[in-house]
């Protein structure tokens, strides 16, 4: 399995990004996906994901009601988009892919869940 990241770049605060993660190599409609983050010093951090259909989401506290995943079954693709974006949300973001169905806060809301990784991609947000 394969993933592809994109749509990294530096942002004011208050901004906005929209990044997207093409999956390669596996039946993209039998794979939860999930988005992580990791910033300099501090360990990787679970920001949100979304069940086989696209019917589920469960995001984490920090980004609630700022960030929305959504993906196309058809396309192969899962899409992080960011609004509002605060300093702290500065960090490599990575996006990830289980073969079980579900993402919950007990199954899919930490790194050790997920089997398959992409290379990261850089979101900047400055002052």
């Amino acid at each position: 399995v394969q993933l592809q990241a994109s749509g990294g770049g530096l942002v004011k605060a208050g901004g906005s990004l929209r990044l997207s993660c093409v999956v390669s190599g596996y039946t993209f409609s039998r794979l939860a996906m999930g988005w992580f983050r990791q910033a300099p010093g501090k360990e990787r951090e679970f920001v949100g994901g979304i069940t086989w259909s696209g019917g589920s989401t469960l995001y984490g506290d920090s980004v609630k009601g700022r960030f929305t995943i959504s993906r196309d079954n058809a396309a192969n693709t899962v899409t992080l988009q960011m609004n509002n974006l605060q300093v702290e949300d500065t960090a490599v973001y990575y996006c990830a892919a289980r073969t079980e169905p579900h993402v919950t806060r007990w199954s899919g809301a930490s790194p050790d869940d997920y089997a398959y990784w992409g290379q990261g991609t850089q979101v900047t947000v400055s002052s």
